[in-house]
């Protein structure tokens, strides 16, 4: 297939000076069997030695490479303080590829991909590094016929940022040709509170406009979070029962089974609720409370969650509906492991929280007196994130309560990992001669539903990024509206003494336990 014939209709054509629109005749908008295929580009890694980059983004491209979802002249240029020839960081790629990619390793795909890729050693204020690298963009403009479209990601700690954007406006890289466009992505940490966040937004956008921005939260690449979407939206059956007068609470949890691993530097000072809480968990929140939005488009998307972020309000006694914790040495996955105070490069007096949770409510006529509960947290009993939406119960029972006694809340369980899929959780009656009623669930699993596995996030948001589609990107109104309500929690931790501590492999601190129980409610076990 040639390129032109994957354009999408009614664009301009990249690279036309005239700007003229133009539309292939071969295709028909109604036809679902052509998927989404980037334009000429090419993406520029900084960082590109880092796990994120080996582990995640390379084999990104590769698989999407693989899929036929980039053009043939797709460029991939890294930047780096490595001794490095083009060869060499081919080679790096090649070993990350088959080490970490989704799809089958193809030789003839590899081939045409090492064509595109460049390496620019250097550090981030090396004026001279930045030439080379406007030097190799421009060449690949010519030999690899990305028409001047290039997104550069910014794979790097926060605190480059300002130097590498700074850089990229002073060297012309952040000015598109005519015709063309250039896009920057940046991963989280978007700030460490309110304050940052937004001094960081007015570095980027002195160099980059706003809807040039990608902040990349790779929880909104899942396919099970953008279901969140189809489920309540494509469906007559949720929809009437998605409020308060129906559902009694909703749990959000985000789990993990392993420390902080090598991520001393970065965790320490940092914390469970800033680095989860902040975005992804307020995403997900924002998803399944928001009203419909008028189109998927990204200003319609963003004008609802917004509505949501806005009116989300914390409890005024932070001190009973709040808990940090912090992990101590345990049993986990049938052995001994270290505490987080015992962890290489923490310091034994660190307050750094681990653990999470925090009560939410929602100030409009949907969601009015429903409590949304997130909870977050390292070493505990299995890595899971879930979005539960608990039912109240029926308001009066015919059946006497010995037939009820182990009927639970019905509840629609959202599973984003790893067993993704929807469980819908009711009362049934037990086979026999009595009337028991017991909780059973019904199961949807994407495995078992569609022959077709699912694309990593990654895959799905770097092919958004090249295409210009900012649908699963927070905005820089989200992400400042998400330190708004996070500020406050932060804020009363640091002066009110210690995290709770609990064992490694148990499902977090007792006072989480506590915190529910004052509602009269309790934890999902996921």
């Amino acid at each position: 297939m040639t390129e032109e014939t994957t354009e999408a209709p009614n664009k301009e054509t990249p690279g036309d000076p005239a700007g003229t629109e133009w539309s292939n005749p071969l295709r028909d908008p109604r036809d679902r069997r052509l998927p989404h295929i980037a334009g000429p580009s090419g993406l520029v890694i900084f960082g590109v030695t880092g796990d994120l980059s080996r582990k995640k983004l390379m084999p990104a491209v590769y698989d999407l490479a693989n899929r036929g979802l980039l053009p043939p002249g797709f460029s991939l240029v890294g930047f780096a303080r490595r001794d490095w020839e083009d060869q060499d960081f081919a080679e790096v790629v090649h070993d990350a590829v088959e080490e970490h990619a989704r799809t089958p390793f193809r030789e003839e795909v590899w081939q045409q991909l090492a064509e595109g890729m460049r390496f620019v050693p250097g550090d981030f204020d090396d004026d001279t590094a930045f030439e080379r690298l406007r030097l190799a963009v421009d060449e690949l403009d010519s030999s690899q016929g990305t028409s001047g479209n290039f997104a550069f990601y910014l794979s790097v700690p926060p605190r480059f940022f300002p130097k590498v954007l700074q850089q990229l406006k002073k060297h012309g890289l952040a000015d598109a040709p005519a015709g063309a466009w250039r896009r920057a992505v940046i991963e989280k940490p978007f700030g460490h509170d309110l304050k940052s966040a937004k001094e960081l937004n007015a570095i980027v956008h002195e160099v980059f406009a706003p809807d040039q921005v990608f902040r990349i939260d790779h929880y909104l690449g899942k396919e099970t979070v953008q279901n969140i979407l189809a489920l309540r939206f494509a469906n007559t059956m949720f929809e009437p029962v998605w409020n308060r007068s129906f559902v009694d609470h909703v749990q959000i949890t985000m789990a993990e089974d392993i420390g902080i691993g090598g991520r001393a530097g970065y965790y320490d000072g940092i914390g469970a609720a800033r680095d989860v809480i902040q975005n992804h968990l307020l995403q997900l929140m924002a998803l399944t409370a928001m009203e419909e939005p008028a189109s998927f488009g990204a200003a319609s998307l963003l004008t609802e969650k917004l509505k949501v972020l806005r009116a989300a309000r914390l409890p005024k006694d932070l001190g009973r509906h709040t808990v940090r914790g912090q992990y101590a040495a345990g049993w986990q996955g049938g052995r001994r492991v270290c505490g987080y105070t015992e962890e290489e490069g923490i310091d034994a007096s660190s307050n750094t929280d681990t653990y999470a949770a925090i009560k939410l409510g929602v100030d409009n006529r949907r969601w009015a007196g429903v409590p949304f509960y997130l909870r977050t947290g390292k070493r505990l009993g299995r890595r899971v994130t879930e979005i539960a939406v608990v039912f109240q119960r029926a308001p009066h029972s015919p059946f006497d309560s010995t037939a009820t006694e182990e009927l639970g809340q019905n509840a629609v369980v959202i599973r984003v990992q790893p067993d993704e899929g929807v469980t819908v959780r009711f009362g049934s009656k037990v086979p026999g001669t009595s009337m028991e009623i017991r909780d059973v669930s019904m199961d949807f699993a994407y495995g078992e539903s569609f022959t077709e596995s699912s694309p990593e996030a990654y895959e799905r948001l770097i092919l958004d990024v090249l295409l210009g589609d900012a649908n699963l990107f927070p905005r820089h109104q989200e992400v400042e509206e998400s330190w708004r309500i996070l500020d406050p929690v932060e804020e009363h931790w640091d002066n009110h003494g210690r995290p709770a501590q609990y064992s490694a492999g148990t499902w977090g601190p007792a006072e989480a336990d506590e915190m529910l129980a004052r509602d009269g409610r309790s934890w999902r076990r996921p």
